[in-house]
C-alpha cells in the first residue's frame, strides 16, 4: 500500500498550546498509512522530546531545552544572524521596516517590528528537497510563509492558533502565503471570523479544526509525582502560559491585588517563562504580593498542579483557543476567564466556568464568587470534566486532503 507523505512544519517545539496540539495530531496519524514529517525552522524546545518515534524529523540537530531560557534566546538570535544572509532576507526586512506603519503606540509598533524580524527567519531559510503530498503549516507567521515559498508539496494547509488581527499580521507581511494555500484550518470560530476580516476571499476554504486533547493521557500524567510542596492549606488559584503580554499575566496580578484588599484568603500560581517575568517580579513586590502570587517557573509536568489547584484563571488579551483551558477542564476545574477570542467557545459561563471582563475587577469578582462558594466550584468542576471533544469534523476534512478520511 503507498503511503502518503505529509510534512509538518513548526516554528519552534517550545511547551506552548499550539505545539501540545501538534503533538496530540501526530500521535493519531497511523504509520501503517501514512509517512509523517517535521521540520522545525528553530529546532528547539522541550516537546522534540514527545514526538512519536514514527515521525521522521528533517532538522540534522534539534535541541530538547527552553526556547525561553538564556542559550534559548541565544539560540534563536544565532538563527536570526544566519538567516540574514541568506536569500536577500535582510534587504527584504529592511524595506519592511521601512515601509511599515508607525500607530503611535510602542506595543503595536513593536509587535510589527518583531513580525518583520520572524518573516527575515522565514525568508532566510533553506528550502526542503524532494515533494510531499500534503505539506501542513501548523502555525501562522514563519511556518506558513515557509511552507507556501520553500516546500513543493501536492497540497497546502494551514493552521490559525490565534486572533491574527490583534497578533499584528497583515496581508502586507504575509505576502499571498495563503493563496496557494488548499485549506486554512482555524481552532475557533472567532480565530476565524478575525482571520476572515483581513481575507474575505477564502471564507470557502476556511474550516474549523479543533485543538486535539487527550484527556485520558492528561488524567494519568496528572498522577505522577509533583506539584505544590508548601503545606498551604486555603484556596489555590492557576494560570500556565508563556509571559507574554497577550495572556495578561499583569492583569492577573491586579486583580490578586483587589481580591487580597477585599479580604479574599487565596494562593496564586504562575507556571511560565517569557520576556515580561521581570515586570511582572517587580509588579508583584511593587504591591506587596509576595506572600500570595508566585512565579514558579515552567514544569515539564504541570498537571499535578492542575489537579492540586482549585480554580483555574486565564486572564489573557487574546488567544486562539486555550488549550490550558482544556487541560484544567479535562481535570475537573472549574475556569474563570477573560471574554476574549475563542473563549466562549470553551466555557459555557454559569455551566461549567465563568467568563468574565478583561478589566482587574471584573476578574476579581469572578474569582471572589468561586472562591466564596465551594458548591459552585465544584457543580463547574464536574461539568468541565463531562465536557467532549469535538475535533472529529476538523480532522476529517483534514484527511480529505489526502483523499481519506479518518
Amino acid at each position: 500500500m503507498h503511503r502518503k507523505s505529509i510534512l509538518f512544519v513548526m516554528n519552534t517545539m517550545g511547551r506552548a498550546g499550539a505545539e501540545r496540539a501538534l503533538i496530540e495530531l501526530l500521535r493519531i496519524l497511523n504509520p501503517e498509512q501514512y509517512k509523517v514529517y517535521l521540520y522545525v525552522l528553530i529546532p528547539r524546545g522541550e516537546l522534540f522530546s514527545e514526538v512519536p518515534e514514527y515521525v521522521k524529523i528533517l532538522n540534522r540537530r534539534t535541541d530538547s531545552r527552553s526556547v525561553l531560557s538564556a542559550g534559548g534566546k541565544f539560540f534563536v538570535g544565532v538563527r536570526l544572524a544566519q538567516a540574514t544572509v541568506r536569500k536577500g532576507s535582510l534587504k527584504k526586512a529592511l524595506v519592511r521596516m521601512r515601509g511599515r506603519r508607525n500607530t503611535g503606540d510602542r506595543t503595536k509598533d513593536a509587535q510589527q517590528t518583531e513580525k518583520i524580524m520572524r518573516r527575515m527567519l522565514a525568508d532566510g531559510s533553506c528550502a526542503l528537497p524532494g515533494k510531499f503530498d500534503l505539506a501542513v503549516a501548523y502555525l501562522e507567521g514563519p511556518a506558513t510563509w515557509y511552507v507556501a515559498e520553500k516546500v513543493k508539496a501536492q497540497r497546502k494547509a494551514a493552521f490559525l492558533h490565534t486572533d491574527v488581527v490583534h497578533a499584528g499580521y497583515s496581508r502586507e507581511l504575509d505576502g499571498g502565503c495563503y493563496e496557494v494555500c488548499d485549506r486554512i484550518f482555524a481552532v475557533s470560530s472567532d480565530v476565524r471570523k478575525s482571520f476572515l476580516k483581513i481575507y474575505p476571499e477564502y471564507t470557502g476554504k476556511t474550516k474549523l479544526f479543533f485543538n486535539i486533547i487527550n484527556r485520558e493521557h492528561i488524567r494519568e500524567r496528572a498522577l505522577e509525582p509533583g506539584g505544590f510542596t508548601d503545606t498551604y492549606d486555603g484556596i489555590r488559584l492557576l494560570t500556565v502560559g508563556r509571559l507574554y503580554f497577550m495572556k495578561g499575566f499583569d492583569i492577573a496580578v491586579k486583580a490578586a491585588d483587589i481580591l487580597v484588599k477585599r479580604g479574599c484568603r487565596f494562593r496564586w500560581y504562575i507556571l511560565g517563562e517569557g520576556e515580561e517575568k521581570k515586570k511582572l517580579q517587580r509588579q508583584i513586590r511593587e504591591a506587596g504580593l509576595g506572600a500570595v502570587v508566585y512565579l514558579l517557573g515552567a514544569m515539564e509536568n504541570p498537571y499535578p498542579y492542575f489537579s492540586q489547584t482549585d480554580i483555574y484563571v486565564c486572564a489573557s488579551r487574546f488567544e486562539g483557543k486555550s488549550i490550558v483551558i482544556e487541560e484544567a477542564q479535562a481535570l475537573g476545574k472549574p475556569v474563570v476567564a477573560t471574554a476574549c477570542t475563542g473563549i466562549e467557545e470553551q466555557i459555557d459561563s454559569g455551566t461549567d466556568g465563568l467568563v468574565v471582563g478583561m478589566e482587574p475587577e471584573s476578574l476579581a469578582d469572578g474569582i471572589e464568587k468561586l472562591i466564596n462558594d465551594k458548591g459552585l466550584r465544584n457543580k463547574y468542576g464536574q461539568a468541565a470534566y463531562e465536557r467532549k471533544s469535538a475535533y472529529q469534523n476538523g480532522l476529517d476534512e483534514f484527511l480529505n486532503l489526502l483523499g481519506e478520511r479518518a
